[in-house]
């Protein structure tokens, strides 16, 4: 259990370095806008509750995609196409950025040998 709050804290930490990036705060404002614009038209074209369009927008982001939830109307399939291609594209550049900190940070921080006599 320790193990995992170890890697949370890791996690966060990295978040919160990440950002002092300039594309990294871009990168992370283009994704709360683009599950916000897809909750609400979710939420109003598929008549779904707003957590369960948050949901399908997180899951479709993250590849995840469970299919509990699908589009039924011909314009909720497009603009789910072209969501897809632009959210998925936003995630994988957010997550290369968190990931890039923490490979960074081991780097930054080598650990300590003993000084030889």
């Amino acid at each position: 259990m320790s193990q995992l709050f170890f890697a949370l804290y890791k996690l966060f930490k990295a978040i919160f370095h990440s950002t002092q990036d300039p594309e990294f705060r871009g990168l992370l404002m283009l994704t709360v806008i683009l599950q916000i614009s897809g909750t609400f038209f979710y939420a109003h074209v598929e008549n779904w509750a707003y957590l369960d369009a948050l949901y399908f927008c997180v899951m479709t982001m993250s590849t995840i995609g469970y299919g509990d939830l699908t589009p039924t109307t011909p314009l909720s399939k497009i603009f789910t196409i072209i969501y897809s291609l632009i959210s998925i594209g936003v995630f994988v550049g957010v997550v290369t950025k968190i990931a890039h900190v923490m490979i960074q940070g081991k780097h930054r921080h080598p650990i300590k040998s003993a000084k030889p006599q």
